[in-house]
């Protein structure tokens, strides 16, 4: 079983393979956060998609608590062994790896601040979390490789997809599950989740949405999946 609890924003705490992971951890001022740093409990994996405040967030701080493994892009990772992270883990655009038993696989995004997406390979799930992007035709060979069981998609717009592009994400990628994120932090990405999943049920048949609120979690496994 999979769990992921929203952090809000894109923000992540993945439960998968008896490994405790943390994307894009930006806690603190996040407004939407609904922990504190010392509410996270165990951190073994941290993954940042990309160098912008609001992803990068409290990644170096995590993982000095807790020694846990910081994996990013590899200037990212440099600038994590400058900080002090002991852990580091640098990787690029393309195959798959393997990072203290957890397989991974870095996929494009269209953004700035040395963007990417990750691809979490689990037993029970395997998890597409999407980073900062615009749409592209590309995420269609996403859905095609890794067929994601469950797709984290930013719709908030004016630094990202909006729910428009983002249900046609949802249609190239074909995940069984596709959960939201990146939206309502700020007002400057206001977005209505209802008026995504409606979308996402014109252009994106058999792709089930579920929308989060902040602090709430999702489990997954392949046999079958419930919101918690």
């Amino acid at each position: 079983m999979a769990k992921l609890r929203w952090l809000g924003h894109a923000a992540w705490h993945i439960e998968v393979d008896g490994k405790s992971v943390l994307i894009d951890p930006f806690i603190t001022n996040n407004p939407a956060a609904p922990v504190k740093l010392d509410e996270l409990g165990k951190v073994d994996f941290v993954i940042v998609t990309h160098e912008h405040f609001d992803h990068l967030g409290d990644a170096f701080e995590i993982c000095k608590r807790n020694d846990a493994l910081f994996v990013a892009l590899y200037e990212l990772k440099v600038r994590a062994e400058q900080d002090g992270v002991k852990r580091t883990m640098g990787a690029n655009i393309g195959g798959t790896f393997t990072a203290d038993g957890l397989r991974l696989t870095f996929v494009p995004a269209v953004h700035t601040g040395n963007p990417s997406g990750v691809v979490i390979h689990g037993s029970d799930a395997t998890i597409y979390h999407a980073g900062d992007t615009a749409l592209f035709g590309d995420m269609r060979l996403i859905g095609q490789l890794y067929r994601p069981d469950v797709a984290l998609l930013p719709i908030g717009s004016l630094f990202t997809m909006g729910p428009q592009e983002a249900a046609v994400a949802a249609s190239l990628v074909k995940p069984k599950v596709v959960i939201p994120m990146h939206y309502n932090t700020f007002d400057a990405i206001r977005q209505d989740p209802k008026q995504f999943e409606r979308l996402v049920r014109a252009k994106a048949k058999g792709v089930k949405v579920v929308v989060l609120n902040p602090g709430e979690s999702f489990e997954y496994a392949r046999k079958g999946a419930r919101k918690g």
